[in-house]
């Protein structure tokens, strides 16, 4: 049955369908209109005015629309269900839909809906609402009028029974800057997407991107001279990461959330069908018409092609699909083959494993890209002459020279006699430092186990995101291709690949010279770097969120350059006349199993009780050495002041430079062990003064009385998580 839809679904693409123009409610038409809104202010941009149209309006399908439903729709939902088992996904698990209010959003409500319907879930007693989906509507607050259009759109989805939350943005910087509005509110977007997500226990996204939209980003793309993994387009599954890590009082937790695109088989005539065919009403956006988008330009250009072009251009598409995947499994290989995470946050690429000379430039580039993205926790592409730079830099064997690059720095790995090269934190790097949420332990079972709907078990979140991804590679292992089987591993460029596809059939002449004069078009406009982009990944990119005169405050979680969980605090409790000894620090296990409660007060944060992170710099070792011999600091007189009104003022004849002498000792001991240039981007805690508190990377700390700790935790893991172009 579903073979024979999934047949049927594709007669359907290649046939010639009219666009249907659907009807624009007036208030003389309707009983409850409801006029929305532009999402771009033109009144302040004179030349603006007569291009974007400043009003979007809910349209339905006609009175004979309604009359003559959709006899289609079956075969949508079949296909649907097909596209979801395809990405692990059964009607059990709770899922939530990013909403728009557009004829795509609208259309992903009404098959996922149908999903679950079909699939026996039942509603919620209390508000009627399907089980186990969760409409997420964001309202980006530009326009004053953007609250009540994203209630309206939630009022229309919980109409089709499912449960609608909406989000407000909050822009801290400020309103983002006409022409960076729509990739802003679409970063913006998505981190929303991620925290509701995480709010609700939810490990699943849906979005409505389809197949006319693949076709849009292939040209726009294009037209940037990209290369066959970005001309792959959009991935049918893909792993986000959200920016905070949350700790439940037991284990630091980032969960990946699962971004599934269902519909990018289906075609924008599709969404209206199903739309007119559920007899459900959507918004149509008329800045979606504005030619000042490169987006737009595209999309009216490819609006009224023929089936031939169309299929032809999904034909290539899938073709450097293929070949990506091709490109990600063997990336994926060489990483488990020669690459080295350190605990202290570098990364050690073996050259004679990698064998650099004889790797593909397109399978080393992608390579090089992914462990540098980990290294950095900076998820930018890197293209263009940084990529060259790179590849040359591989290939100069043996390594000799130094390079920053995408936020890292590489150079030779010291006595390896240039055949391995180290990769680490630039420490040019701004920094980044975000307080991880807590959750209370008697919360848990609430906040951090996972109700499948129709289930009789509660698991835990990232456990059920991880079967999902396991049952969906099953699924679609069987796509995967081997590298004789895919056509642009070789080619070098846009063009090149669409050549290549002209000789090898998946082109006909007349889409080879009608794609090509689109990209020339389009390349012509492209002046900027800062265009629109359509999908969610930029969202992994990382904005700064601290300086250096921010302070942290004991007991309390940090994400430090997103990839080191810091914290520190006062150790509480101390013995009568400790002794330390000349040749072990053994200071801190005397303080273990005591009743006193003393802290110091004099050299370690005084008064203040807070402290600052920062990267470590040279002048840090150089104190170091300094320290253990003694030179640097005469014998610091400690008062210990009790924290109870219970315990009587003692006075300590413990010496904090005696104790900090030994530890700066083994220190220097253990920094040995550590690169040069990897020392630089090691967490460093310092006093609002600037005196140097702890290195814990290498059990560095001033006084007995601090723990520090950090703890390496990057936000993506190498690789950037599981995706999938199927």
């Amino acid at each position: 049955m579903v073979a024979r839809a999934y047949h049927h679904y594709h007669h359907h693409l290649h046939l010639q369908i009219p666009h249907r123009r659907s009807r624009t409610l007036s208030p003389h038409s309707s009983p409850n209109p409801f006029s929305l809104g532009c999402l771009l202010h033109t009144h302040n941009h004179p030349t603006l005015t007569n291009v974007t149209p400043t009003n979007r309006f809910f349209s339905c399908n006609s009175s004979h629309d309604q009359q003559n439903p959709n006899r289609e729709t079956p075969t949508y939902n079949q296909v649907f269900s097909r596209r979801m088992a395809m990405a692990g996904l059964n009607p059990l698990h709770r899922i939530a839909l990013g909403v728009s209010g557009g004829p795509d959003s609208v259309a992903l409500c009404v098959l996922a809906a149908a999903w679950k319907a079909d699939a026996g879930i039942g509603r919620n007693e209390s508000d009627g609402c399907i089980d186990g989906l969760l409409g997420i509507v964001v309202d980006h607050g530009l326009r004053s009028e953007s609250k009540d259009e994203a209630f309206c759109v939630s009022d229309r989805v919980s109409k089709m029974g499912i449960k609608c939350q909406v989000a407000h943005c909050d822009w801290p910087g400020g309103r983002p800057k006409l022409g960076h509005v729509q990739e802003a509110a679409r970063e913006m977007r998505y981190q929303i997407f991620q925290n509701v997500c995480m709010e609700n226990q939810i490990g699943v996204l849906l979005v409505a991107h389809h197949a006319d939209d693949q076709s849009e980003l292939f040209i726009l793309r294009l037209s940037r001279n990209s290369g066959v993994i970005g001309l792959a387009g959009m991935a049918f599954t893909s792993q986000l990461f959200p920016m905070s890590m949350t700790y439940d009082g037991e284990e630091l937790r980032n969960h990946g959330i699962l971004l599934v695109r269902p519909l990018l088989e289906f075609s924008k005539d599709d969404m209206y069908k199903i739309c007119q065919g559920a007899k459900q009403e959507w918004v149509e956006d008329p800045t979606n018409k504005s030619l000042l988008f490169a987006r737009n330009r595209i999309r009216t250009s490819l609006s009224n092609i023929s089936p031939i072009i169309k299929s032809e251009l999904q034909r290539i598409i899938s073709a450097c699909q293929k070949s990506r995947s091709v490109i990600d499994k063997a990336c994926l290989s060489l990483i488990k083959q020669c690459v080295t995470i350190n605990n202290h946050g570098f990364a050690v690429i073996d050259l004679l494993e990698l064998d650099p000379l004889n790797v593909q430039d397109v399978c080393l580039s992608k390579f090089i890209t992914l462990v540098l993205q980990f290294i950095s926790q900076r998820h930018r592409p890197v293209r263009g002459r940084t990529s060259k730079l790179l590849l040359d830099y591989m290939r100069n064997l043996p390594c000799k020279t130094a390079l920053t690059a995408a936020g890292c720095y590489l150079c030779a790995v010291p006595k390896s006699k240039g055949t391995k090269v180290l990769v680490c934190c630039s420490p040019y790097s701004p920094l980044l430092l975000r307080k991880v949420s807590s959750h209370k332990n008697n919360s848990k079972d609430q906040n951090h186990q996972l109700q499948m709907a129709g289930g009789e078990k509660n698991l835990d979140m990232a456990t059920i995101v991880e079967q999902i991804i396991l049952d969906g590679k099953s699924q679609t292992d069987c796509f995967i291709s081997y590298a004789s089987d895919v056509p642009f591993l070789e080619v070098k460029s846009s063009e090149s690949i669409l050549n290549e596809g002209k000789r090898r059939g998946i082109l006909s002449e007349p889409t080879f010279q009608y794609v090509l004069s689109l990209q020339k078009e389009e390349a012509k406009q492209f002046h900027t770097k800062t265009e629109d982009l359509p999908e969610a990944d930029s969202c992994q990119e990382t904005r700064s969120a601290t300086t250096l005169s921010e302070l942290i405050h004991p007991e309390v979680l940090y994400h430090f350059m997103n990839r080191f969980i810091v914290t520190w605090k006062f150790q509480m409790g101390i013995a009568e006349n400790i002794t330390i000894p000349s040749n072990e620090i053994s200071f801190k296990d005397a303080l273990k199993g005591t009743n006193h409660n003393y802290f110091c007060s004099s050299c370690v944060v005084g008064q203040d009780n807070v402290a600052v992170v920062r990267h470590m710099i040279d002048a840090d070792w150089l104190y170091l050495a300094n320290l253990s011999t003694g030179l640097s600091l005469g014998h610091c007189q400690e008062k210990c002041m009790p924290s109870s009104p219970k315990v009587e003022n003692r006075e300590k004849t413990t010496s904090c430079s005696d104790y900090a002498k030994l530890s700066a000792q083994r220190a220097l001991r253990a920094l040995k062990f550590i690169p040069l240039a990897a020392r630089r981007s090691l967490p460093v805690l310092v006093n609002s003064r600037g005196l140097l508190l702890s290195i814990p990377s290498v059990c560095f700390e001033y006084c007995p009385y601090l723990s520090v700790s950090a703890v390496l935790k990057p936000r993506v893991p190498l690789g950037g998580g599981h995706s999938s172009f199927i």
